[in-house]
C-alpha cells in the first residue's frame, strides 16, 4: 500500500474532523484470552438458576435432538451462511426452508407460508399493517381479542400508534365482543385471536366462523395466533375461515433462550400471497432444466418498494426456522401426535386430580397444554414460593388468587407427581400413574398433513445426520471460502464465541422467569449495554430490537415520541439520501413518517446543498435524517458533521444507520460525530453469525435526551428493570424484553476478548483488507467513488471498509453483472453484493476476519474473470463460459460432447479455470437457475411425487 505503518495509513484515509480515536472505555483493555472468556462465561451462566419453568405465554421447553445440535446449531457450515440470494450455491438451506414452509402450511390448513419472521409479537404487527393497507378506504380499527398473549397485544399497539391504527381490545369469544364487531363494521380492517387462548381454552369453532364471517363482510383479514404443536391435533385455522395464521415456532426443539431467537411462522390464504412480508423460498428450474429453489421474487425483500412498502423486514430466522424444520423432519407426524398427546394427557391428568382432590378449581373448560388454576387456602404468592423451593418449578401469578401453569415436552411423570403434590397435598408414586387421557374426540384433526416423503424418511440418527450432512454439502459458507458482501459484513464467528448458546445457564431461562433467577444474564445484558454506548459514543442501549430493520424501526419511534413529548408531534418528515438501503425508507414510512429523498453527488457523497434545501423547506416539520456511516457507498464521507449541523439547525433529530459500523469502532463514532441515535447490526460488527438469513439483533444507542423514550416491556414493568435504567413511553417492539437475548454472549465475547485497547484493530484491519484489494483489483476494472481524502498529501485514492468495481462497461459485449456473480461460484466464492447500491456492480467488503492469502486468492479469481470477459471483447468467443455460469457437476459429466462442442470453451476452463480449485472446490449443485420461471410458475411447499413427475413431464 506504500505506508510506514497503520496510523499513517488511516489517517490518509478517514478525514481529519471524523478521526477521534477516543479511547475505550471496556474492560478488560487487553481483553480475555479464549479460556479466560470460556471461564468468565462460565461464572455468568452459573449465575443463572435453572429450573423447569411452566410459564408459557408462548415459550415453553423443549428438547433438541442431539444430532441436530451437533451437527446444525453447533456446525458453523450451516450458522455462518449468507441468506440465500445466490440459490445455486444455497440448495441445502433453500430445502430446508422450504421443508419449514410446506410444515406451516400443513399444519395451518393455509397454502403459502414464508420461511420466517422474527417473533410472534412482530408476526402479528405484520398481520395488522397487511389488514390495514389491504384497504383502499382506510378503516382504522383492528379488533385484538382480549386472550392473545399480553406481550404480543403491546407490540401490536406500539405499531398501531405508528400507523394511525385503533386497537380495540375485547372478548371476542363473548356476545358482547362479538356484537361490538357488529357495531364497529364501518371502520374495522381486521382482528386477530389466540387458537389456544393465553389463559389455555381452546375456544369454540362455531364462535371463531361468527368472528370471521363479521371481519369478511367488511373486507377485512381474520388473522390468528395459534401453536403448531397443538394443530398437530387441532383442527386447522383454516376450518373457520382465516386468511392469516401466525406464531412462533420455537417449542420445534429451539432453547428458551431468555426469549430468543425464535422463528415465527406466518401464513396467508393465496390471494394475499403477494402481499405477505419476509421471504419466499420457490421451486423453479435451472439452465438444464432440473428441479431448482430459489427465493421467489415477489415477496423478497418488500424494502424494494421503499416508503411504499407496508413492512421493514430485511432479515428472519432462517436458522432457527432450520432447527425447527429438522426437528419436524426428525420426529415426523406420529413422533410430533406423541409428543403432543403426551403434553395433553399429563395436562388433564393434573387438572383432574386437582379438580378432584383439592379444593382449587380449573378456570378452562377445555385445553392443550395450559390451565389455569383458582386457589383457596394459599395465596398465589405462597404456592409459588413452595413450587420453587420444594420443586424447583416456575408457575405463572395471574393474580393473587390465581396461577397458570402450561405443560410441555420436557415434563416428566416425577413432574406430573410433584404439581399433583403441590396443588392437593397428596403423594403419589410413578406406578400410580395411570394412562393418558385422549384428546377431545370433537377437537381432533382428520385431515392428512405432513405427508411429503422427506417427514416419513429421516426417522433414524443415522439417516438425520446423512440427510443434515447432504443439505449442508450444497452450500458455500465460511467453512469454504470468504464471502465477500459489501454491507454485509460477513466476518469470523469464533469458535469461543459460539461455544455458550449450548450451554443451558444460557439457552434454558424462560424470559419470564423471575429477575432473581437470571442474575447472570442481567449481569451480561448491563455489561453489553454499557460497552456499547460506549463503543458508539452514546448514553444508554436497549437490546430488545431482533434485527437491525426493528433497530430502525425503534430508532425512528423513540424520536417521534420525543417530540410528542415535547409538544412537536407535527414534526413527521424525514429526509433520506437516495443511497441508502432500502429498510431507511420502509422503516420510516412504517413509523409513521413522511419520507422526502435527498440527493446524491457523483462521486457518492450526499448533497449537502440539497440537504440544506430540504432541511429548511421543511424545517417546521423536520423530524430526523436518516445516514448511513461510512455510506453505502463506502466513503468516509469528510461533509458529515456539516451535515449534522444542518439538521440540527433545522430543530430535527439524526438518526445514522450503523449497518457500516465495522469501519468505525475506536476511530469514530455516531455519539463522537454529533448523531442522536443508531442502531448497530450484532450479526455484522460484533460477529454474531448470519446463519443463512437470520438471527439478528439490532440494538438502538441514544443520547441521554432520548433514553427515558426507549422501548418498555410488560415483564420490565412489573419487575423492574435489570440496567437500572428507565424504560418507558413507547411499546415494546419485540416480544421478549431483550429480544434474542442468548446470542448475546456472542458479541459480549467479542468484545471482551478484543478489549477496549485492541477493538479499533478490528476496524483498521477492515479498512486495510478492503483497501488492498480495491488496490490490486483497480488495474483490471473501474473502481467507482473512491476519492482522494483533502488532508492526505499522498494523493492516493482510497475506499472505506468496501468498494465496487463497475460491471456496466462490459454491457457492450453482452456481460452482466450477474454473469461474474455466478462465475465466481466455479471458483468456489459466493459473489459479492450485486446491483446494491448501484445497478450493474459489484460491492465487495472483505472484513478484518480474511488472512492475506484469501484475499488473494479472491483477487486471483476476479483478475482471471476479467481475463475471460477480455477474450470477450476480443472476439475468441461469444461469451458462453460466463452466460453458462456456474456449471455444476452434471454439466461437466453429463453433457455429450456433440452439444459441448459449440460452447467455444473446454469442460476444464468451465470447472477448474485455476490450479486451486483441483485440490478443493465447493461445487455448485444445480445450474444457473431461471428466475423468471420460478416467479411465472409459483410453487413455495414441497412437491408432491404427481407433482415432480408432471413438472419433469413439461420441462
Amino acid at each position: 500500500m506504500g505506508y510506514s505503518d497503520l496510523q499513517e495509513f488511516i489517517k490518509s484515509v478517514v478525514p481529519d474532523d471524523v478521526l477521534v480515536q477516543r479511547p475505550l472505555n471496556i474492560a478488560p483493555q487487553e481483553g480475555y484470552t479464549e479460556s479466560e472468556m470460556l471461564e468468565h462465561l462460565g461464572k455468568i451462566a452459573g449465575k443463572n438458576k435453572i429450573v423447569k419453568s411452566l410459564i408459557g405465554k408462548g415459550y415453553y421447553g423443549t428438547i433438541l435432538p442431539p444430532v441436530i445440535q451437533r451437527n446444525l446449531v453447533e456446525n458453523p457450515g450451516w450458522y455462518t451462511s449468507y441468506t440465500p440470494y445466490q440459490p445455486e450455491v444455497s440448495q441445502g438451506r433453500l430445502e430446508s426452508l422450504l421443508n419449514f414452509q410446506t410444515i406451516i402450511a400443513d399444519l395451518t390448513g393455509l397454502p403459502i407460508a414464508n420461511a420466517s419472521l422474527l417473533d410472534e409479537g412482530t408476526a402479528a404487527a405484520e398481520a395488522m399493517s397487511m389488514s390495514f393497507a389491504g384497504l383502499k378506504n382506510k378503516k382504522t380499527k383492528y379488533f385484538v381479542d382480549s386472550k392473545l398473549h399480553e406481550q404480543t397485544i403491546s407490540v401490536l399497539q406500539g405499531r398501531a400508534k405508528t400507523l394511525g391504527i385503533e386497537v380495540v381490545i375485547t372478548d371476542l369469544g363473548t356476545n358482547e365482543g362479538k356484537q361490538l364487531l357488529k357495531n364497529n363494521k364501518q371502520d374495522l380492517c381486521g382482528a386477530i385471536i389466540q387458537y389456544p387462548a393465553t389463559d389455555g381454552s381452546i375456544g369454540s369453532i362455531k364462535g371463531f366462523i361468527e368472528i370471521s364471517e363479521i371481519v369478511h363482510a367488511q373486507k377485512g383479514l381474520f388473522s390468528v395466533a395459534s401453536d403448531l404443536l397443538a394443530l398437530t391435533l387441532l383442527h386447522a385455522p383454516k376450518q373457520f375461515g382465516a386468511d392469516i395464521v401466525l406464531g412462533s415456532s420455537q417449542r420445534f426443539g429451539v432453547p428458551l433462550g431468555y426469549g430468543g431467537p425464535h422463528a415465527a411462522f406466518f401464513a396467508v390464504k393465496e390471494s394475499l400471497q403477494r402481499k405477505m412480508p419476509g421471504r419466499l423460498v420457490g421451486v423453479s428450474k435451472d439452465r438444464l432444466g432440473d428441479r431448482a429453489l430459489r427465493l421467489s421474487l415477489q415477496t423478497r425483500e418488500q424494502h424494494i418498494k421503499r416508503e411504499k412498502a407496508t413492512s421493514n423486514i430485511c432479515t428472519a430466522q432462517a436458522l432457527l426456522a432450520n432447527i425447527a424444520s429438522n426437528y419436524v423432519v426428525y420426529h415426523g407426524k406420529n413422533g410430533l401426535r406423541d409428543i403432543a398427546n403426551r403434553i395433553f394427557g399429563i395436562t388433564s391428568l393434573l387438572a383432574k386430580s386437582i379438580e378432584s382432590n383439592s379444593q382449587h378449581s380449573i378456570l378452562n373448560k377445555n385445553w392443550f397444554d395450559t390451565i389455569g388454576i383458582k386457589l383457596k387456602g394459599i395465596s398465589a404468592d405462597e404456592l409459588l414460593k413452595q413450587a420453587l423451593e420444594k420443586y424447583e418449578i416456575n408457575l405463572l401469578k395471574v393474580n393473587e388468587t390465581t396461577v397458570q401453569l402450561s405443560i410441555d415436552e420436557t415434563v416428566t411423570k416425577q413432574d406430573l407427581i410433584n404439581l399433583i403434590e403441590l396443588f392437593t397435598l397428596e403423594k403419589m408414586t410413578l406406578e400410580d400413574i395411570s394412562s393418558l387421557p385422549k384428546f377431545y374426540e370433537e377437537w381432533t384433526r382428520k385431515d392428512e398433513f405432513l405427508t411429503n416423503p422427506v417427514f416419513t424418511t429421516y426417522h433414524s440418527e443415522t439417516a438425520m445426520l446423512r440427510y443434515l450432512h447432504k443439505l449442508q454439502e450444497k452450500d458455500i459458507s465460511l467453512v469454504n471460502s470468504m464471502i465477500p458482501l459489501g454491507s454485509c459484513t460477513m466476518k469470523l464467528n469464533s469458535t469461543v464465541e459460539m461455544i455458550p448458546l449450548t450451554w443451558k445457564g444460557f439457552n434454558n431461562l424462560h424470559p419470564f422467569a423471575p429477575l432473581e433467577q437470571t442474575k447472570g444474564y442481567q449481569q451480561l445484558i448491563d455489561e453489553l449495554e454499557k460497552d456499547l454506548a460506549n463503543i458508539t459514543g452514546f448514553d444508554a442501549t436497549t437490546l430488545q430490537p431482533n434485527s437491525g430493520a426493528q433497530g430502525e424501526y425503534t430508532g425512528l419511534s423513540v424520536i417521534k415520541k420525543y417530540f410528542e413529548a415535547k409538544g412537536e408531534a407535527h414534526r413527521n418528515i424525514c429526509l433520506i439520501p437516495v443511497s441508502a438501503h432500502g429498510t431507511n425508507p420502509a422503516s420510516a414510512a412504517i413509523s409513521g413518517l413522511k419520507v422526502v429523498p435527498v440527493k446524491c453527488l457523483s462521486d457518492g457523497s450526499l448533497d449537502l446543498d440539497d440537504l440544506k434545501l430540504k432541511a429548511e423547506k421543511y424545517k417546521e416539520n423536520l423530524a430526523a435524517v436518516m445516514i448511513t456511516y461510512p455510506s453505502t457507498y463506502g466513503l468516509f464521507e469528510p461533509q458529515i458533521r456539516d451535515a449534522i449541523k444542518i439538521i440540527h439547525d433545522n430543530g430535527g433529530q439524526v438518526y445514522m444507520d450503523g449497518a457500516n459500523m465495522n469501519a468505525q469502532v475506536g476511530l469514530t463514532s455516531p455519539g463522537d460525530l454529533g448523531a442522536d441515535v443508531c442502531h448497530l447490526n450484532l450479526h455484522k460488527t460484533f460477529a454474531i453469525p448470519h446463519g443463512g438469513g437470520g438471527p439478528g439483533v439490532g440494538p438502538i444507542c441514544v443520547r441521554k435526551h432520548l433514553q427515558e423514550h426507549l422501548p418498555s416491556h410488560l415483564f420490565l414493568q412489573n419487575r423492574g428493570t435489570t440496567s437500572g435504567n428507565t424504560y418507558s413511553n413507547i411499546n415494546a417492539v419485540a416480544s421478549a424484553p431483550f429480544g434474542s437475548a442468548s446470542i448475546l454472549p456472542i458479541s459480549y465475547a467479542y468484545i471482551k476478548m478484543m478489549g477496549g485497547k485492541n477493538l479499533p484493530y478490528s476496524s483498521v484491519i477492515a479498512i486495510l483488507n478492503a483497501n488492498f484489494m480495491m488496490t490490486r483489483l483497480k488495474e483490471h476494472y473501474t473502481v467507482l467513488f473512491v476519492d482522494a481524502n483533502a488532508s492526505s498529501n499522498s494523493g492516493k485514492k482510497h475506499c472505506g471498509h468496501e468498494f465496487i468495481i463497475d460491471l456496466r462497461p462490459f454491457k457492450s459485449v453482452g456481460i452482466e453483472a450477474i454473469d461474474v456473480a455466478k462465475r465466481l461460484q466455479d471458483y468456489g466464492f459466493h459473489a459479492p453484493t450485486m446491483a446494491f447500491p448501484v445497478p450493474g456492480t459489484l460491492m465487495i467488503e472483505p472484513t478484518e476476519s480474511e488472512n492475506f492469502e484469501e484475499l488473494n486468492r479472491f483477487i486471483d479469481a476476479m483478475i482471471s474473470i476479467r481475463k475471460e470477459i477480455e477474450n470477450v471483447e476480443k472476439g475468441k468467443n461469444n461469451g458462453d463460459l460466463l452466460h453458462n455460469a456456474p456449471h455444476n457437476l452434471k454439466d461437466i459429466i453429463s453433457t455429450p460432447e456433440k452439444d459441448w462442442a459449440h460452447r467455444g470453451y473446454s469442460r476444464e476452463e468451465a470447472a477448474y479455470p485455476l490450479p486451486y480449485l483441483k485440490d478443493y472446490k465447493r461445487w455448485p449443485t444445480v445450474a444457473r437457475v431461471n428466475d423468471t420461471y420460478g416467479d411465472m410458475n409459483l410453487l413455495c411447499t414441497c412437491p408432491s411425487v404427481e407433482e415432480v413427475a408432471a413438472a419433469e413431464r413439461n420441462i
